[in-house]
Order: C-alpha cells, then sequence, then structure tokens
C-alpha cells in the first residue's frame, strides 16, 4: 500500500466518525445547544481540542490512544468548517451594514 493510499484510508476513516458523530449529536459540534457551554461554535471546539490534546499529554508520547488522535483530526477539521463558516458571517453582516448605511443615506 502506498503512502497516498494510507492517507486516503486513516481520511475515510475520520470523514466517516466526523458523519455518524455528526448524526448521533445532531450537529451540535456546529450548532451548540448551549444548555451548560455558553460558547460559539468555534469556543467550544477549542476546549474539546485542548480535552483531547490533555488526555494524548497525559497518556506519554509512545501511550497515546489511536482514538483519541483520530478525535482530533475529526475536531481539528470541525474547527476549520466552523472558523470559515463565522468568517462569512461576518463578511455577510459587514456587507448588510454596507447596504444598509447606502439605502439610508
Amino acid at each position: 500500500m502506498t503512502t497516498e493510499d494510507k492517507i486516503k484510508e486513516i481520511g475515510n476513516e475520520v470523514i466517516d466518525l466526523l458523519v455518524s458523530k455528526n448524526r448521533s449529536y445532531g450537529d451540535s459540534a456546529l450548532r451548540p445547544a448551549q444548555i451548560f457551554a455558553k460558547g460559539n461554535a468555534v469556543e467550544n471546539l477549542c476546549a474539546r481540542i485542548d480535552d483531547k490534546l490533555m488526555r494524548i499529554k497525559n497518556s506519554g508520547v509512545g501511550g497515546y490512544d489511536e482514538d483519541n488522535v483520530k478525535d482530533l483530526i475529526g475536531y481539528l477539521i470541525l474547527l476549520k468548517i466552523a472558523l470559515k463558516e463565522q468568517n462569512q458571517e461576518w463578511k455577510d453582516e459587514i456587507l448588510a451594514r454596507e447596504t444598509w448605511v447606502q439605502t439610508t443615506t
């Protein structure tokens, strides 16, 4: 198996995990319920990433759990999506303000 094949295999495993968890948790990573944690998606994902990194750190360099690494990769993908959505929301808000200013002046 080539390195490219291995990358695709692991990538597909992470994607399958993300899709399965997204279905189970109802898109809570990107649309938080805000029952206990009041942060937005980016803030909450960063907290989850911190938790995963601490688990990996506490397990030692050679004793990390493969599932924790897979979860970490998944959270980083979700963080990238959340940051992209947040950036688009900011752009939309700026455009709406500019449009409002133009129509009121």
